[in-house]
């Protein structure tokens, strides 16, 4: 992009004044680290817009003009990073915390609002192989006190017997329809995946590593531990941190669990969902003909909120300023990270909102690890609308102890368990998956699988129920989120009452409502655990059973309308099976594109009324269901042109007027922004020479 030249004197003279003020390195330790959405009417916005396909040095460029004159306004050297969208952006300073950082840029005139960019983490890790025999082994030894064989317990048909294996999926059933189409993609949503692991090298397509580019200082880096910032290569290069890091600071939230050990933990969580199968070696995958999307977002102590939620966009293949637009589309998303907090309408849960609003919109299915709090509510992102939250099981059908749990929780399935452990024992009901041998760099082609340590948590709870998914997709490409989890709780297994105990505990009780006190084993409810125990060849032959249902929504009388004008919209369903008819029809608008605040009538009825207010776009959903109780469901979006042509921002004589970004540049605001900068200068040289006069 090519300024016009009083602009580039401008950006010039704008540099060399700021020059002093950013002299010093960031790291991920010592930044304030925020995330800032400018309001869309904001001059900063309105002088030069960010376009949705911009180049990476274009969103950088556009971003880094907005935090330089919020940061003259604050009086506080600010940086850019990346852009959530095209008025989102990650924004970091020094000498105060993130908190501060929030609270101070919250009250600037051009702010809508600030979150501050956390942190989040893979929820555990794991360690086994082999999908054994035919049925499921009981919970037996054999001769001489070993332990059984460890096997892929979690997928077997399950046991009709309290206290043996309830909790498996019954996937052997489901792969009687399919084992999966490779046109299904699932994402992987972590610390990347090893693609030379000979049970995942054919699994994977395409790729990228998020991690850094909401970073502008040196700590991106150190986190990737890669040695370099954002590019398209997915793969692990362990997330081990070293004593050094601890001791240095360079890196927040490392304790010293994390030394010295990779967690392969994206390997894993790959492994579970598509591993190459029936090849005679190994280890099987739900749904071994799915493919793979490994979108790195976790790196050392885990990945920030930004990196995650752009991975998110990113992996359903949405626009992402300053990305290169994905061509391997994800139909599920697989989150088996979390952290604290509520996703509420404002700050980052609205920002978590928004981006699983636009994948479930495009037809994505999002699964998140319910999380590993040992019986405490689900937190963020679990507990964010528009998910599949997943519990974990013990093999007999009680929720495991460590497994959080709660009425955001949507359904519930094997997690990993280990019982009659003693010394030399290996656990017995391990989530066993693909992995890697390295202790912390990566061992080149390696074909290990996790062993004979405990690999439990809700991060393979998750990738199960996302195989799963990908198999209903597998049957019917147009699934909808909506479908997908009304499918998943209907084909649920009802929860055991008897069977439950182990030696650390006899008699387990029901489980509660979570509280501020922990909660170990209990028998699940479907308030605290789920719809109950996920069934792979239940939703799968649920799924096909809606095959041949369709849903049409018209707009009358136009599709694009202008702004201000109403629009009718009717939802139909042909196909239905013999026997049943439309009960009703729920309308949500799932992205209202800034542009409408609500349906004027219709919101339970065949029909929905809705006037934009502005031009732009915005996409609705219709749900209906049967008479049997079956949703189904399907979104439109909306065009709506202006009414009148909007004036143009007013350019510098000579000037062309507009660059990469598709907008206009303000010469009065830029002019603005350089006497503030000039100003500010000028200022930090009088306080320099008061300081060397006092020295």
């Amino acid at each position: 992009m090519t300024l016009p030249r009083p602009l580039l004197l401008a950006a010039a003279l704008l540099s060399a004044a700021l020059a002093p003020l950013a002299a010093h390195a960031q790291t991920d330790a010592t930044e304030a680290r925020v995330i800032v959405r400018f309001k869309a009417q904001a001059d900063s916005v309105r002088a030069k817009a960010l376009a949705v396909r911009a180049s990476r040095g274009e969103a950088r460029e556009v971003a880094q003009t907005r935090a330089t004159a919020l940061g003259l306004r604050a009086g506080r050297s600010l940086a850019a990073g990346l852009s959530l969208d095209e008025r989102t952006h990650v924004i970091t300073a020094r000498g105060l915390s993130s908190a501060q950082l929030a609270r101070q840029l919250a009250a600037d005139a051009e702010v809508e609002f600030v979150a501050v960019d956390q942190r989040r983490k893979h929820t555990k890790l794991p360690n086994d192989p082999l999908f054994g025999g035919a049925e499921v082994n009981p919970e037996s030894t054999v001769s001489g006190g070993q332990a059984r064989t460890i096997d892929q317990w979690y997928l077997k048909k399950p046991s009709s017997t309290p206290g043996q294996v309830v909790s498996s999926i019954n996937a052997p059933a489901a792969w009687d329809v399919t084992t999966g189409a490779s046109s299904v993609i699932v994402a992987v949503l972590d610390t990347g995946v090893r693609p030379d692991h000979p049970d995942l090298a054919g699994q994977i397509v395409g790729g990228y590593d998020m991690i850094g580019y909401g970073s502008p200082g040196n700590a991106s880096t150190v986190i990737a531990n890669d040695g370099n910032g954002p590019d398209a290569d997915a793969s692990d290069p362990g997330d081990w941190v070293s004593q050094a890091d601890i001791n240095a600071g360079t890196i927040s939230g490392c304790t010293s669990s994390d030394i010295g050990s990779s967690s392969w933990h994206g390997t894993r969580v790959a492994g579970l969902i598509a591993a190459a199968s029936n090849n005679g070696t190994g280890m099987a995958g739900v749904g071994w003909g799915l493919k793979i999307l490994p979108v790195r977002v976790l790196g050392k102590c885990g990945g920030y909120d930004s990196d995650i939620i752009a991975g998110m966009k990113w992996a359903a293949g949405l626009n992402v300023p300053g990305l290169p637009l994905n061509s391997n589309k994800a139909k599920v998303l697989n989150l088996s990270l979390g952290g604290t907090g509520t996703c509420g309408a404002t700050g980052t849960g609205a920002l978590y909102r928004e981006a699983i609003t636009q994948v479930n919109a495009v037809g994505g299915t999002v699964v998140v690890a319910a999380g590993n709090s040992e019986g405490l509510a689900v937190e963020m992102p679990g507990n964010c609308p528009g998910v599949v939250t997943v519990a974990a099981l013990r093999h007999v059908g009680t929720k495991v102890g460590f497994s959080s749990l709660g009425p955001d929780v949507t359904i519930a399935a094997p997690g990993g368990n280990c019982i009659n452990t003693g010394a030399g024992q290996p656990c017995l009901y391990p989530m066993v998956s693909t992995t890697n041998s390295g202790a912390t760099s990566p061992v080149a082609n390696d074909a290990a699988y996790t062993g004979s340590a405990a690999s439990v948590g809700t991060s393979f709870s998750a990738p199960i129920v996302s195989g799963i998914v990908g198999l209903m997709a597998s049957v019917r490409p147009g699934l909808t989120s909506v479908e997908a989890t009304q499918i998943l709780k209907s084909t649920a297994r009802p929860f055991p009452t008897t069977g439950g105990g182990s030696a650390a505990d006899g008699n387990p009780p029901q489980c509660k409502a979570p509280s501020a006190t922990v909660q170990d084993e209990c028998y699940c409810t479907t308030s605290t655990c789920g719809a109950g125990m996920v069934d792979a060849a239940a939703a799968v032959t649920a799924t096909v059973a809606l095959n041949g249902v369709s849903i049409g929504i018209a707009a009358s009388p136009t599709a694009t309308p202008a702004a201000g004008q109403t629009v009718t919209l009717t939802a139909t369903a042909t196909g239905l099976p013999s026997g049943r008819t439309v009960a009703s029809t729920a309308w949500t608008v799932v992205d209202a594109g800034g542009i409408v605040t609500g349906f004027a009538s219709g919101a339970n009825t065949a029909t929905a009324t809705i006037t934009p207010s502005a031009a732009g776009s915005f996409t609705v959903r219709a749900d209906v269901t049967d008479s049997a109780g079956v949703v189904y469901s399907q979104t439109l979006q909306i065009t709506v042109s202006a009414v009148t042509p909007v004036d143009p921002v007013p350019v510098p004589t000579g000037s062309s007027g507009s660059g990469g970004g598709g907008g206009a540049s303000s010469a009065l605001w830029l002019a603005g922004l350089l006497t503030a900068a000039l100003a500010l200068r000028r200022t930090a040289g009088r306080a320099a020479v008061r300081s060397a006069r006092r020295g």
